[in-house]
């Protein structure tokens, strides 16, 4: 009880508290270290020098929490799914940790209102806002030690049943690719062009070439997702086209 009054009276006195209240709106508890939290915040296009000649960013912080966080999401989903094997639990921990759902749970909990960054980062491709996500677990972690990071995951980054991430699809180029093995038929992604959104980060436009025809193109800030959204229009395309389907493994006989 004295150790929370302590608290209470340095946070009334702290120049930071309103950082001190956000982040407990944002992860659930107070900090003890509340300058891990502000190098877990600051983006690496704005980059603070210490007083010791140190770059603080949150780029390590980052790299820490990726780690911590695969770990917390295998202990959390080998638990709860007791009876299935290694690859059920290996895709199921690769939906959540994926960089557009982390993202989108970064932008859900108001990181875009937190993270301290250059105006010309704010891009898609950046996927920022799951990086900061990354780097506060780290800061989590360090701060506050490894169940209370569980708690974060389970109740933050978690945000549905595990049934629905294990039953969600998630790497439609594998199963394109699986497809095309079945029927012993060629497959290529090709770069049509690039192009460049409002903030200048690129943008790639791919096509899916089966049995050298054109199926689908798809389009991402990366080549790889462009392969997947473009491999998840061929593989929509074929398995409700049937007539065109019969069509194109026909003509590859």
């Amino acid at each position: 009880m004295f150790n929370n009054i302590a608290f209470n009276i340095k946070l009334l006195f702290s120049k930071e508290r309103e950082l001190y209240v956000l982040l407990y709106k944002t992860i659930g508890l107070f900090p003890n270290d509340i300058n891990v939290y502000k190098e877990a915040l600051t983006h690496r296009s704005n980059t603070q020098k210490t007083n010791d000649g140190k770059h603080l960013n949150n780029e390590r912080l980052e790299f820490l929490g990726d780690a911590i966080l695969d770990a917390v999401v295998a202990d959390i989903i080998f638990k709860h799914f007791n009876n299935k094997r290694e690859g059920f639990l290996t895709n199921t921990r690769a939906k959540i940790v994926q960089r557009e759902h982390l993202n989108k749970v970064g932008l859900d909990l108001g990181l875009d209102k937190m993270v301290i960054s250059a105006a010309h980062t704010q891009s898609h491709n950046s996927y920022l806002y799951g990086n900061a996500l990354e780097a506060l677990i780290g800061a989590i972690y360090l701060d506050k030690g490894y169940n209370s990071v569980m708690k974060f995951v389970e109740t933050k980054v978690i945000d549905k049943e595990l049934k629905e991430f294990a039953e969600e699809e998630l790497n439609y180029k594998s199963r394109l690719i699986e497809w095309t093995q079945k029927y012993k038929t060629s497959i290529e992604f090709e770069l049509v062009d690039t192009s460049f959104d409002k903030y200048n980060s690129p943008i790639f436009n791919s096509a899916v070439i089966i049995a050298g025809t054109y199926i689908a193109e798809g389009s991402g800030y990366t080549k790889k997702e462009s392969h997947q959204t473009a491999a998840k229009a061929a593989y929509i395309r074929i398995n409700e086209d049937k007539e065109f389907c019969d069509r194109l493994l026909t003509e590859d006989q």
